[in-house]
This record gives structure tokens, C-alpha cells and sequence, in this order.
């Protein structure tokens, strides 16, 4: 169907191994198609009488997950895409509806019955650990029960991408998207800018009840979930489900502590000398992507077609197994980048499971952030290319702290031949620019992440609290911007952050992955062969090893100490030094 409506930006995609299970022509949105394969699988494994049998048992049931994936994927994709069209919709939450409530109850079963198997101690031990270790949690926590409530939750958060992705405004003579308008935030006209972020930030709050009510309707289903699963908060359960083995909410508080001690006054520091650069008495909200000397915006590109082209020139010089892999993914037409009306915010990578390929999605208009987004999304679809020949479906997706280390490793690495975007001196511009950004990004992690855990630990709050405790996070990890007459908007900024609404706790991931993204960089300057080769190696690894494995296999070690983070920070006072001094 989807293809029919043209609604998906790639054609037909073939398996990356053929099927051997799952007919060709099983329709993947039809449960009475789908419910004699569960049956099926749950036959074979009680009839399996050999360590052989239960391995071959495990590639069918994951070749059957993976279809289902991709079928998801599609769905997804198209409604992103096009959050105005009601057949894209229609079929996104038919899924959603009527297909995952009946699986989820059936992967369960699966579940349980690989763990009480005979068997399943003749696997390699060592092979099997972490997908074992993972089964058993998704095991300790289904309840049929929530299967409702989290198709109630994906729901809300579809409502919440569709009330986003249809916010526009009428500026400069022509209707706008919200994130058209960001460009003007580069913009060296002091009044225009404010302008443009005063009609942002107007149009969001006329939208502030109804974001309010989205995300009370959200804490509500979920704290009712955590109840079922035998949890008295949401926190505790959500840190279980995430498959939070190596870390705890201490390390996080522990994190949060870290990034005050030793970002934040960075980043005040590097507030202050724009403060003065731009000779201003005060920093105000639209004073903070304009550049500080008042020279024009980066112009990095014009138009999508511009920025795959220099994206490719990137990896040419990075690395010719990656570059040759993100031209296949421009061949095959797996990316959707330019921004237009009806299209959701922001931008993901999403494997299409069964392909094994990635799909890029962003909204591209021509600022430096298009590069540092592309080049992200990137390091997210190598690795999915990097476990393409893993066998075990499992083990093709890595721990989101991970996933997070491949993709903001590209953004250093690949910024380091940001030439193909600009001459020389406006790449140094580029570079400091990123770097900058990785700075402050890490107060606003900090922020983020400590507003859910009050959220969550605070579960019968009303708005005022809600509202007082996030002024207070943004005084703590904030900058020496002056909000004054828009104290109302500074309140309701988290109803930008989309990660608060449909992935509760995903947040901390970034902050984690950043400081194991700067290791590898540091590593890179040092030998960039080596810190390349580790880089590859460590995503090919997928999801078979624990997290701390993997970053070591990276070079990288987890941080969540203020002396953790301080000699990153070192490192990265003596580049911005470096790149001044040119």
C-alpha cells in the first residue's frame, strides 16, 4: 500500500539474506497471516531436541522479528514523512492498533519459552550472555495488561509529532515551518532576529495547553505501567526496560553533577566573550547562533541534492568503505533530508531490519546544524552497515549509548574535512562552531535528563510545579542569557524536546555518548588510522558485548565523574585555542 501511494522515498528493497522462514508473500499488516507463524515457532521449539535445532530456531524466530521490523519501519517512515496525509496515518496507526497488541503477547511467549528451554544451557555461554541477560528482563517485565496502554502511549506520542510537524508561521512574507525559521537566527540583523524567534516562540506557546495535556496524558499511562510491572515508579521500571545493566540513576545524578562542575563554566565563559565580541550589555535568546564577529551565516549549502554531494566528498576522504556506503544509501534513495510543510520535526536514522540498509530522515535548510545532522545521522547508518552479516537479529542493534558514540564520533571525524563545505577559513569557522555546540549541549543533556527524573519522581505534580522545577534545572545548567519579558516561554521550553514526550529517559544517552565521542576524536588526532580501525571495529560489534565492552572496544571508557570529564574539556579549550590562533 504504501508503495502505491508513494509515500516512501526508496522502491522495492530486497533482503539482505533470503527469507527461509516467512513466505515471500505474507502480508505483514494481517494478523491472520501472521498468527500461524508464531504458532509455528512455538511447535518447532518444543519439538527441538539438539543445541542445532534451538540455534536454527533462533535465526527463523529473528528472520520473522526482523520482518515485522521493517514492516513497522515503512509505516513509520511514510507518516514522518507526510504527517498530513490521512492514508499514511491510517496505516501507520492500523500497526500500531491492531498488529503490535497481538505480537507482543506472542513474542512474550517466545520469550519465555526460550528461557525455560532444556537446551538453552548448550548455547555458548559467551556467545548468548548479553541476548540471554536482555530476554530475561523483557520477560520479568511483560504484563498483558500494559499491551493497551503502550499502543495508548504510541498513540499520544503520534499526536504529538502531528501537532509539531503543523506548526507554521507567516514571516518575511510567506508561511514558514519552524524549523525554516531557524535560519534567521543566523542572521547578523540583531532586530530580525528577534522577530523571527518572537513569532517561534508565540506560535508555541498558543500550543502550550495543548503540549501540557499530551505529555500529563503520557505520565499518567505511564506511570500505570510501571504499577503493572510490580514497580512504585515509573523511573525504576523505565531504567529496567531500557536494559540499564551498566549504569544506574546515581550515575546519571552523578553525570548531571559532573557537567555543572566542569561544562557549564565553560560554557558561561564562551557566552560571556560572545557577550562582549558582539558589545552588548546584555545576551538575549536570538543572540546565540548569529556569528559574534557579525560576519555572514556559513552558507554550507543550497540545496539537498548540494549537501549529499559534499556529504560524500567527507567520507571520500574519511574512509573508502564508508563512503562507498553512504553512495549506496543515495542510490537507493534512503534519504528524505529537505524540510517542507506537513513533515515531521527533527531527524532520525531508522534500519529497515530485514534490508539491513538505514534510512536517513532530517529537515535540511541550508545552516551549518544540516551538516553536523547528516554527518550524525551517517555514523548511525554505518552502523548498521558495520552488523549487516551478523546472524543474530538481537545483536544487529546496539545499546543506545552506543549507537549515540558511532554517530557524534562521525561529527568530529567527519568535521575534520569540512572543507568540502567551505574555504579554509570558514571551515575553521564550522569547526569551532561544532565544537562549541558540543559544549553546550551537555548542560542542556544534564537539563533534560534531571527534569525527567523529577518528573517521574514527582508523579502528582500540576503544571506550576512542573514549570518551577524546570526554571529551576535551567538556572543551574543555563548560560548568562538574559530572558527577560519572555519568562512564559522559557518555562514551556522543554515542550521542544520531543525526547521528553515519546522516549521518557532517553535523553542521558546523548550526554554518556558525547563524552565516549570525544575520546575517539582525542584518539583520532593522535593516530587516525588506529582510532578509525577501533571506531569500525566496535560498531561490527553490534549488540553482542555489555556496554563498557563496547566503548572500550571504541577506545572509550563511560564518564560520569567530574575528573572523568575534565581533561575532555582540556582538550577541547586547546583545540578552540588552536583554531583561534589560525
Amino acid at each position: 500500500m504504501l508503495r502505491r501511494m508513494s509515500l516512501l522515498p526508496f522502491g522495492e528493497l530486497a533482503p539482505y539474506a533470503r527469507r527461509k522462514f516467512v513466505p515471500e508473500t505474507t502480508d505483514l499488516g494481517d494478523w491472520a497471516a501472521l498468527e500461524p507463524l508464531f504458532d509455528q515457532l512455538e511447535q518447532r521449539l518444543a519439538a527441538a531436541d539438539e543445541a542445532a535445532a534451538l540455534e536454527r530456531w533462533l535465526g527463523d524466530w529473528g528472520e520473522l522479528s526482523a520482518a515485522l521490523d521493517e514492516a513497522m519501519a515503512r509505516r513509520y517512515i511514510a507518516m514522518t514523512c507526510h504527517t498530513e496525509n490521512a492514508e499514511a496515518e491510517q496505516a501507520y496507526l492500523a500497526f500500531v492498533e491492531q498488529i503490535e497488541p497481538r505480537t507482543k503477547p506472542r513474542q512474550f511467549r517466545l520469550e519465555q519459552l526460550y528461557l525455560e528451554h532444556p537446551l538453552r544451557e548448550q548455547l555458548p555461554a559467551d556467545t548468548y550472555r548479553v541476548f540471554d541477560r536482555n530476554v530475561r528482563v523483557s520477560v520479568e517485565l511483560f504484563r498483558d495488561e500494559n499491551v493497551p496502554l503502550e499502543t495508548e502511549e504510541a498513540k499520544l506520542g503520534q499526536q504529538y509529532q502531528k501537532l509539531s510537524g503543523s506548526l507554521t508561521v507567516e514571516f518575511d512574507g510567506r508561511e514558514q515551518t519552524l524549523v525554516q525559521m531557524g535560519r534567521y537566527q543566523e542572521e547578523t540583523d540583531r532586530a530580525q532576529r528577534q522577530a523571527a524567534w518572537e513569532k517561534v516562540v508565540a506560535r508555541r506557546l498558543q500550543e502550550r495547553k495543548r503540549f501540557d495535556e499530551l505529555f500529563d496524558a503520557l505520565r499518567r499511562l505511564r506511570a500505570e505501567i510501571a504499577r503493572n510491572a510490580g514497580f512504585t515508579g515509573y523511573l525504576d521500571y523505565a531504567f529496567r526496560r531500557m536494559h540499564r545493566f551498566d549504569y544506574t540513576p546515581a550515575d546519571c545524578i552523578g553525570f548531571h553533577a559532573a557537567v555543572e562542575a566542569e561544562v557549564v563554566p565553560l560554557v558561561r565563559e564562551l557566552q560571556e566573550r560572545r557577550r562582549q565580541q558582539m558589545r552588548l550589555d546584555r545576551l538575549r535568546p536570538w543572540d546565540l547562533a548569529v556569528d559574534p564577529q557579525g560576519r555572514p551565516p556559513l552558507q554550507p549549502f543550497t540545496t539537498a541534492a548540494e549537501m549529499v554531494e559534499r556529504t560524500q566528498r567527507v567520507f571520500d576522504q574519511l574512509d573508502p568503505e564508508l563512503a562507498a556506503d553512504f553512495r549506496r544509501m543515495d542510490e537507493l534513495h534512503l534519504l528524505d533530508l529537505d524540510n517542507r510543510k506537513g513533515k515531521a520535526p527533527g531527524g532520525y536514522q531508522y534500519g529497515l531490519a530485514e534490508a539491513r540498509l538505514p534510512f536517513i530522515f532530517m529537515n535540511a535548510v541550508g545552516l551549518q546544524r544540516d551538516v553536523e545532522t547528516i554527518l550524525h545521522e551517517a555514523g548511525h547508518a554505518f552502523h548498521v552497515f558495520e552488523t549487516q552479516d551478523e546472524p543474530l537479529y538481537a545483536y544487529r542493534h546496539a545499546p543506545i549509548e552506543f549507537c549515540e558514540v558511532a554517530s557524534m564520533s562521525m561529527e568530529l571525524l567527519g568535521n575534520r574535512f569540512i572543507e568540502a563545505f567551505h574555504a579554509p577559513a570558514e571551515a575553521r569557522r564550522a569547526r569551532r562552531k561544532h565544537l562549541e555546540g558540543v559544549l553546550e549541549v551537555l548542560p542542556w543533556i544534564a537539563t533534560v535528563d534531571a527534569f525527567q527524573h523529577w518528573l517521574y519522581t514527582h508523579p502528582d505534580h500540576d503544571v506550576e510545579a512542573r514549570q518551577t522545577a524546570w526554571l529551576g534545572l535551567m538556572d543551574r545548567f543555563g548560560g548568562v542569557v538574559d530572558w527577560s519579558g519572555h519568562e512564559t516561554a522559557r518555562a514551556s521550553s522543554w515542550h521542544r524536546q520531543l525526547h521528553i514526550f515519546l522516549h521518557p529517559f532517553y535523553y542521558i544517552e546523548y550526554g554518556i555518548a558525547q563524552l565516549g565521542a570525544l575520546q575517539v576524536w582525542v584518539n583520532y588526532r593522535q593516530d587516525p588510522a588506529g582510532a578509525l580501525a577501533a571506531y569500525k571495529s566496535a560498531l561490527a560489534l553490534g549488540g553482542s558485548r555489555p556496554l563498557p565492552e563496547l566503548f572500550a572496544a571504541a577506545g572509550a571508557r563511560m564518564c560520569f565523574k567530574p575528573e572523568d570529564v575534565r581533561p575532555l574539556m582540556q582538550q577541547v579549550r586547546d583545540e578552540l585555542a588552536t583554531l583561534d590562533d589560525a
